[in-house]
């Protein structure tokens, strides 16, 4: 660990004396500082505060030099790790007790003022400087915890834990924070508890009106049944696509198309999938028209409200539990299943005893996402949501309808954040402590027993309609794209193509004319940035909860969940709240986009990489750590091969979500840093649907081609297994 040591501290001394202390406007990148490098502008901060006044930066760099000294005692000292692990501490404190205290108008508590008087001096956001600078003190607080036996003396475990827990507690905890506490702010700005007691327990949350027969009840009652109907649907449908995939003949012949059709809908832009639900089931529908003329049917609005909704967030959310799923099936050793039978267990009760509890992992880890998922979605409740109220929605118009209300919008969240922590619980308590293990490192057969009968025709007679239904849905949405008005003039035309994608070739040579253009290039700019890190993040994390054991782990997994469990309009807001003001100022940037895509997705990653793991033997982790491999290259080299599938997961996941993110970034999209989803929406909003769909369905082009190409170059797990799909028919073992 010496050589990564010596890398980190001399990046914390780059930081410290050499790069900009605070901010760019340009970017650090633009070079356009060096010219008035080292003002008070542009200055690192040795030269804030030896020549600028800044006095207050100085005292960070006791973090740096005691590391040089401690470093050179013997490792097994614990005086050394003592030192390391105060120095580091104490130069993270001072960094945010500073940052927070001084601002761009002075001290920013009025009773500093009061204390020590007005300061000349102002600071402004933290740039690549301090950033630098707060990394090493970082690495330094956990090697010195480490060289004190922390995680057995593990530098790279203790290392991982305290960057995690750093990024969750800046980027999630903190943000979410400053709007949760807005529920307690009473109209003259104070806080008050009985203010939040009121907006907690309102009649519109809580009320049972529906069950005395009248049509409303309260939102958190019509959010729970919407939730556990979508997780249970989601999770059955997507463990079905994935029995077909790896466990029958069609999952060998049609396995493209199979993935294309499951991996459809999540790459699929917002508002188009309940679009597609209005041009079908609407009042003017294309079923319900011929319903009508067929059968005298009266046209109704049926599809506005819970059914409607359970329709579209099935369709939109079972390719997650899919994803989750699929790297669990395969995974499944076919040892145990045919020891069952050699017992002389049907495949029936083989596949009830046997392959379906050591499921649970998997079946348990979907339903969340499922469920989580449905209680943060928000567009397609606005969508076709009618007079269905859900929590996410009313969370929308509490943050930006006619009547502002962020103290109302914050208790809302405070209730959603309750009913992601009941599901938490209930899983944990289902799957309890026993063992999933199913890769073990030893040899087995390798080929999968044939399902049950009745098993395999219950996974074709839900998978096969679903994906014909899937297939119609999306070709009639796509052929609005090339009429002038559907429904209305069906006319063929690319007018709405070459208004959002135009391209010239003139004597300036090739010309972007197209208007959707400069959106297009940003999001595909961020979505790649975003989506590594994110899988990176969450697959680590996910290693962290399986693997180690440490104080407070629950809690932690628990935050993990935090910025998923919230709808992403407060997410948004809450960024905005956190970071429009120093010591941290994001906003307007590529950089709170790319932070808000990472810690907005990285749940799911975390879920199937806790999915993927809890099937993986921790002998095999043991045995690398005998032949004298450190944690990393165990990680590296032994884990991470064994988790394609959730790394597969977790890149196609993080990738297209940050294409299709809207409720968390419509509020953080700038002129410099418009979205494709932001310039759907405003297509949208003018009524230019044609426009809307040309552009999602490019799009939808476009993803299809990154998912295959992730896919690409991920690969898949490799097991020493032979296809067990070609011999099913001779497999003559009794049903």
């Amino acid at each position: 660990m010496r050589t990564p040591f010596t890398a980190v501290l001399a990046a914390g001394w780059l930081g410290f004396a050499l790069l900009p202390w605070y901010m760019l406007e340009d970017g650090l990148l633009a070079f356009s500082w060096l010219g008035a490098y080292p003002d008070r502008d542009t200055a690192p901060a040795l030269v804030q505060g030896l020549a600028h006044g800044r006095w207050w930066l100085l005292p960070p760099v006791a973090a740096l030099l005691v590391p040089l000294i401690a470093a050179r005692r013997p490792r097994g000292d614990r005086l050394a790790g003592t030192m390391m692990a105060a120095a580091g501490l104490f130069g993270l404190a001072w960094l945010l007790a500073q940052g927070f205290v001084i601002g761009a108008r002075g001290w920013t508590q009025p009773w500093l003022t009061e204390a020590f008087g007005r300061i000349q001096a102002r600071q402004f956001g933290m740039g690549w400087g301090a950033l630098l600078t707060a990394a090493a003190c970082l690495y330094v607080f956990t090697t010195g915890l480490a060289r004190r036996g922390t995680m057995r003396g593990d530098a790279f475990v203790t290392g991982a834990i305290g960057t995690v827990i750093a990024s969750i507690l800046l980027f999630v905890f903190y943000p979410v924070s400053k709007v949760l506490l807005a529920a307690a702010v009473d109209e003259a700005g104070g806080f008050s508890t009985a203010e939040l007691a009121a907006r907690l327990t309102t009649g519109n949350i809580w009320g049972l009106a529906c069950l005395g027969g009248r049509a409303q009840c309260g939102v958190l009652w019509n959010s729970l049944a919407l939730a556990v109907t979508t997780g249970v649907l989601t999770t059955l449908l997507g463990l079905a696509f994935a029995l077909l995939a790896e466990r029958t003949g069609f999952g060998r012949r049609g396995k493209g198309v199979l993935k294309a059709l499951t991996v459809l809908p999540v790459i699929t832009p917002p508002f188009v999938i309940g679009l597609g639900i209005i041009l079908i089931f609407g009042r003017n529908g294309t079923v319900t028209l011929l319903m009508e003329q067929a059968f005298g049917i009266p046209p109704s609005r049926w599809v506005y409200g819970f059914t409607g909704l359970v329709i579209v967030q099935v369709l939109a959310f079972t390719p997650i539990a899919y994803l989750v799923l699929v790297g669990v099936v395969q995974g499944m050793s076919p040892t145990l299943e045919e020891a069952a039978q050699m017992l002389r267990a049907s495949r029936w009760r083989s596949f009830r005893t046997v392959t379906w509890p050591l499921m649970r992992p998997g079946l348990a880890n979907a339903f969340l996402i499922g469920f989580v998922e449905s209680l943060a979605d928000f567009g397609n409740p606005l969508v076709l949501g009618g007079n269905f109220e859900v929590l996410s929605t009313q969370i929308f118009y509490a943050v930006v309808g006619g009547q502002t209300d962020p103290g109302r919008a914050s208790a809302l969240a405070i209730v959603l954040l309750c009913l992601t922590l009941g599901a938490f619980v209930v899983q944990r308590r289902w799957l309890g402590s026993r063992s999933y293990t199913t890769l073990s490192g030893k040899g087995d057969a390798g080929l999968p027993t044939p399902l049950p009968r009745r098993v395999r025709w219950l996974v074709y007679g839900s998978t096969v309609p679903w994906m014909a239904f899937t297939v119609a849905l999306y070709a009639l949405v796509l052929f609005g794209g090339f009429v002038r008005t559907f429904g209305i003039d069906n006319t063929l035309t690319l007018e709405h193509y070459a208004t959002a994608f135009g391209i010239v070739w003139d004597a300036e040579g090739l010309q972007w004319t197209g208007r959707a253009w400069p959106s297009f290039f940003t999001t595909i700019e961020l979505s790649a940035i975003a989506a590594p890190l994110t899988a990176a993040i969450g697959l680590l994390t996910a290693y962290l909860l399986n693997r180690q054991r440490f104080a407070g782990q629950g809690a932690f997994e628990f935050v993990t969940m935090l910025s998923f469990a919230i709808p992403g309009t407060v997410i948004g807001v809450s960024y905005i709240l956190a970071f429009n003001v120093p010591p941290i100022e994001l906003t307007g940037t590529g950089l709170i986009l790319v932070i808000c895509f990472v810690f907005r997705n990285m749940p799911v990653s975390i879920r199937a990489g806790i999915a993927a793991m809890t099937q993986i033997d921790k002998s095999l982790d043991e045995c690398s750590l005998t032949l004298r491999h450190g944690s990393f290259a165990t990680v590296r080299r032994v884990i991470l091969p064994l988790l394609r599938p959730a790394v597969v997961a977790s890149l196609v996941y993080s990738f297209v979500r940050a294409i299709t993110s809207v409720s968390a970034v419509i509020f953080l999209v700038s002129a410099q840093y418009n979205l494709a989803t932001a310039y759907i929406v405003g297509r949208v909003e003018v009524s230019d649907f044609g426009v809307a769909i040309a552009y999602s369905s490019a799009l939808i082009v476009f993803m299809t081609a990154g998912v295959a190409l992730i896919q690409l170059l991920v690969g898949e797990r490799r097991l020493g297994r032979r296809n067990g799909a070609a011999p099913l028919a001779q497999r003559s073992v009794a049903a």
